[in-house]
């Protein structure tokens, strides 16, 4: 029965993305919360509130790393489970589900060896101060020993979502983030532990989050289960997945690898308080970035589902009502972030001379914004539809070949200094999602026409 009832081919194309958006876009923003609380309560430890944000900024990139490596295999397998279910494959789809739970645990337990080993000099190379150190070092070790708790968590939260459990998925990262809420001002300042509490209710978040999904996954409730039989890891498999997963890596790690170096350049131009103010300024892009992607993870199954099931008329209908919202909804923020700079600076920090230096940067940054949704849609169609080779290829070209270069050389173009490394991400919305989009347009669009695929499986187009 719930096979059926989560058959995407029938019903409203927009009913049955609506119908995974919503809980995952509430899941989504819920799942700002682990991200960003940390945040907002360190914003407002007594005494030392700016160097306790800078701190934790500094570690934002082995946050966003462990991300990337969750989502590689996570939303790697996801997609492919999708597409077996549409076929009517569910053993495989099962197989794939358990290749990467396999994969996820061996990740979470070597970045955090990793990570321990070398985290003076990574906290160092990502812009820390001799000032700051302290602080990034007290979140990031605590916060690498819960890395597998973030790798299952995060990454098999994509599988329950992938069945059509929206619901079940929302739930899962609901826990978490209230635990997270909880435990936060428990641990700051209840126990005075400062940035060390922070991390320390992450990691329990993250447990909680983890073993939730687990236990849905391993029950009678779902369509497809995590079984012991499906653990051993199978080469073909792994290539499956990794390389369907490439595309949400290389977007995670490349943010991680940007955010290296802006942090790296704002210290060199403008030290401490621009690194601090380019931690707010994350911190509200994760607000925005995430709500848009509730909506394109909520279509990707729908994507995939019928992708499978070869009702191509129903994907070109999905591609267009995510394009439609996604222009729409980062347009609506691109106007209230650049009216309302303060309101959204505030939330994390109201050190004025923090606030003065970063409501110019969030302008900057935050300029025309609405062309980042062509990104989001393009790389959202490229991966439910398995593409994996062009989703891979425009998350680095965005990020690798236009950000990065941008960020270490505008700062010497006409004395923009600190403002050329803010300067260099409305460039890339604008290169990078138009380049996205035009060539999903002209590559994937054809390919959906009913009439020309049947003729060309006919035989009748040479």
């Amino acid at each position: 029965m719930e096979a059926s009832k989560n058959d995407f081919s029938k019903g409203s194309v927009v009913g049955n993305i609506l119908g995974m958006a919503v809980p995952m876009t509430l899941a989504q923003l819920i799942n700002v919360l682990y991200n960003v609380v940390d945040r907002v309560y360190i914003g407002y430890i007594p005494e030392h509130a700016t160097l306790s944000l800078t701190g934790l900024g500094v570690c934002l990139p082995v946050i966003t790393a462990a991300i990337a490596f969750a989502n590689l295999f996570g939303m790697g397998g996801a997609p492919l489970c999708s597409i077996e279910r549409g076929k009517g494959n569910e053993k495989e789809a099962e197989a794939i589900m358990g290749n990467s739970f396999t994969l996820l645990v061996l990740c979470g337990l070597l970045l955090t060896a990793f990570g321990l080993i070398f985290k003076r000099q990574l906290l160092y190379l990502f812009g820390a101060s001799d000032i700051t150190y302290p602080y990034a070092d007290s979140y990031m070790t605590i916060y690498l020993l819960g890395s597998v708790f973030v790798m299952i968590g995060l990454g098999m939260n994509s599988f329950i979502n992938s069945q059509g459990f929206a619901k079940i998925g929302m739930k899962t990262v609901l826990l978490g983030a209230f635990a997270n809420i909880i435990l936060d001002p428990v641990f700051i300042f209840g126990f005075h532990m400062d940035v060390q509490g922070a991390a320390l209710a992450t990691v329990i978040s993250q447990f909680l989050s983890a073993a939730w999904a687990l236990r849905f996954l391993t029950g009678d409730g779902a369509i497809l289960r995590l079984k012991k039989e499906t653990l051993g890891l199978s080469r073909v498999r792994v290539v499956k997945i990794t390389s369907m997963g490439m595309s949400s890596f290389m977007a995670g790690f490349t943010n991680s690898l940007v955010a290296v170096a802006c942090n790296a350049t704002l210290q060199t131009w403008g030290g401490d308080l621009y690194v601090g103010v380019m931690t707010v300024i994350h911190s509200v892009r994760e607000i925005v970035e995430n709500l848009i992607k509730g909506l394109t993870s909520g279509s990707q199954p729908v994507l995939g589902f019928n992708y499978g099931a070869k009702q191509y008329r129903r994907v070109r209908q999905a591609i267009k009502f995510v394009s439609v919202s996604a222009i729409s909804f980062t347009f609506v923020c691109w106007v209230l972030i650049s009216l309302f700079p303060e309101t959204f600076i505030h939330i994390f920090n109201r050190d004025e001379t923090l606030v003065q230096a970063a409501i110019p940067c969030l302008r900057i940054y935050f300029f025309g914004f609405f062309m980042m949704s062509l990104q989001y849609a393009g790389q959202c169609s490229f991966v439910g539809l398995g593409k994996a080779k062009q989703a891979t290829f425009f998350s680095i070209f965005r990020k690798v070949i236009i950000v990065l270069p941008l960020t270490i050389l505008l700062p010497h173009v006409g004395g923009l200094g600190v403002m050329g490394v803010f300067l260099a991400e409305p460039v890339s919305n604008f290169m990078g999602g138009g380049a996205c989009y035009l060539t999903m347009l002209r590559t994937v669009w054809p390919e959906l026409d009913e009439k020309k695929t049947e003729k060309a499986r006919n035989g009748e187009i040479s």
